[in-house]
């Protein structure tokens, strides 16, 4: 079967750096791909006998030599540099070991290299320095979730860039070139994500459209969410470092892609961000991941997306009730509003060890409690 992503070279790169992982799952990984086991295991074989060089057609020249002197690495440094302007000497070594290069200079001298060929900012370098911060024990823990800046497109109208990461692994899971910031829009992208990766544990957005709205946290793409197990949760308003990750990578994003783009439309958007992220995910070395790439800490979530909603279901000691059109319920004679995000769907009530209190659930989520009193 055909490779499906931005290219055939980019879509077997991230897939032998996913199976070349420890208790990988070989076969469910071809499955995810949409390639049999015979195929895959070539391509891992290939990889593993010439590395990224073996993933191209065998008419293809290998992209380095054993025999280079110092000057012919010294050109590779600022040929490499020239096609990544935003890296700098850590990043630069690390993906010529990558690719197979032998005695690569130290970072410190590649960061001579640059300043003698003229090629590096000491304010640009500035920018660049680590974040220290939290993250999830495993991939699909937590994905990080949110729209960049939308810019102006040539031939009118807007990109709104719509960014998915996976906090363990850094690994850009969806980058797409939006025409609008509404829900429909949105879950479209959700599920092709879903259908290659499978299902996260829970996801964390701010607390604007499409996933929040004035006055409540819930809306119909997050009651979606919540239908398929995925927990949702929101930034701090006014905290986008509650997104560290995901606001990281918009900034890699602006100083990688956004500067030097000419944005005629959104096909020229999409194409120009699949290249990017097939880069950043498969070559380009991640400071917080000790300069490994994103793709060889990530492995495809075991929790299948299901093509059909799964059925809500209550215990025999639940009160089920239906939310009616303005987002309540009744229940011994009064009202309780929820969320008009409900409207149509069945929650339980639980009793709880305080009198008069009730807990309500959505499937198995706990969104909120009614107090009879």
């Amino acid at each position: 079967m055909p490779w499906r992503i931005s290219s055939a070279m980019s879509e077997r790169h991230e897939f032998v750096l996913m199976a070349s992982q420890p208790e990988a799952n070989i076969r469910a990984l071809c499955r995810r791909f949409g390639i049999s086991s015979r195929t895959g295991y070539k391509w891992l074989q290939r990889f593993s006998d010439a590395g990224v060089a073996g993933l191209a057609e065998r008419s293809r020249q290998p992209g380095h030599s054993p025999s280079r002197t110092p000057a012919l690495m010294e050109q590779r440094v600022v040929q490499l540099r020239q096609q990544h302007p935003a890296w700098g000497g850590r990043k630069l070594q690390r993906r010529l070991q990558d690719l197979g290069y032998t005695a690569v200079p130290s970072a410190s001298t590649i960061t001579a290299i640059l300043q003698r060929h003229q090629l590096l900012k000491v304010a640009e370098s500035e920018k660049h320095r680590a974040w220290q911060r939290f993250e999830h024990p495993s991939p699909n823990d937590l994905w990080q979730m949110d729209f960049k800046g939308e810019f102006v497109l040539l031939q009118g109208g807007r990109c709104f860039p719509l960014t998915i990461i996976d906090d363990h692994s850094r690994f850009a899971l969806g980058l797409h070139a939006c025409g609008r910031v509404i829900t429909a829009t949105t879950q479209a992208v959700l599920v092709d994500v879903f259908r290659r990766y499978g299902l996260p544990r829970r996801i964390t957005c701010d607390n604007g459209p499409p996933w929040g709205i004035q006055n409540s946290k819930y809306t119909k793409l997050s009651v979606w969410l919540l239908r398929l197990g995925i927990s949702v949760s929101h930034s701090r308003p006014h905290h986008p470092q509650t997104q560290g990750k995901d606001e990281r990578f918009h900034r890699t994003l602006a100083a990688e892609v956004l500067r030097y783009l000419q944005p005629e439309n959104l096909t020229v958007c999409q194409q120009r961000f699949d290249q990017w992220r097939q880069v950043y995910n498969n070559e380009r070395p991640h400071e917080a991941l000790g300069l490994k790439v994103p793709a060889t800490c990530y492995q495809p979530s075991s929790r299948v997306y299901p093509e059909t909603l799964p059925a809500l279901e209550y215990g025999p000691a639940d009160i089920v009730k239906r939310v009616h059109g303005r987002g309540h319920i009744k229940y011994k004679g009064q009202e309780f509003y929820l969320s008009m995000a409900f409207a149509g769907q069945q929650i339980a009530l639980r009793f709880t060890t305080t009198e008069g209190l009730l807990e309500v659930y959505f499937a198995q989520h706990r969104i909120g409690t009614i107090n009879l009193k």
